[in-house]
């Protein structure tokens, strides 16, 4: 039988569990800075995400949050394919753009182009994922989406982007 000692420096229903301090927890945790982009029909969308996920090998599928209320989440949600593109440690600029709102993100300096089935995918990265759409979960103020791998690029040379306590980082 397994028993399991709850510390009394942490109750279980301690006011120190605020959104404040939740945020403050995945603040310190160390996450690799992606740009996931997305067109339903309606023109290029896209947001700055640390939330990918590797899911499984064999089908390759990943996962990555969005907010149901931010802009890009109903083009998201409309879309079939999405890319989410790996940035490098030198692409800060480019991972502040598309975490801003209220802007073209995808107006210039921002490069893009569009793959052969006609997703945006951002000009200089440090690798890409084109994603299907599997299975869209439902999590609180946000959505889960679970997408299997179509094609990907890569730039081995490159090192990425990361995000801690609030500021970017490279290795």
């Amino acid at each position: 039988m397994l028993t399991v000692t709850v510390p009394s420096y942490a109750p279980a229903h301690s006011p120190a569990h605020s959104a404040e301090r939740f945020k403050q927890i995945f603040r310190r945790y160390p996450a690799g800075v992606v740009v996931v982009t997305a067109d339903s029909g309606r023109g290029p969308v896209g947001f700055t995400a640390t939330s990918l996920t590797s899911l499984s090998l064999d089908p390759q599928l990943v996962s990555y949050g969005i907010g149901t209320a931010t802009s890009s989440w109903p083009h998201v949600e409309g879309a079939a394919s999405t890319v989410v593109n790996f940035l490098g440690a030198d692409q800060e600029t480019l991972a502040r753009t598309f975490a801003t709102s209220g802007i073209d993100r995808f107006a210039a300096p921002t490069g893009w182009r569009r793959l052969p089935g006609g997703e945006p995918v951002l000009d200089g990265v440090a690798g890409w994922l084109r994603l299907e759409t599997e299975q869209i979960v439902p999590a609180g103020d946000h959505r889960i989406v679970i997408a299997r791998v179509t094609a990907s690029w890569l730039d081995e040379g490159r090192s990425p982007l990361l995000f801690h306590d609030g500021s970017f980082h490279s290795l």
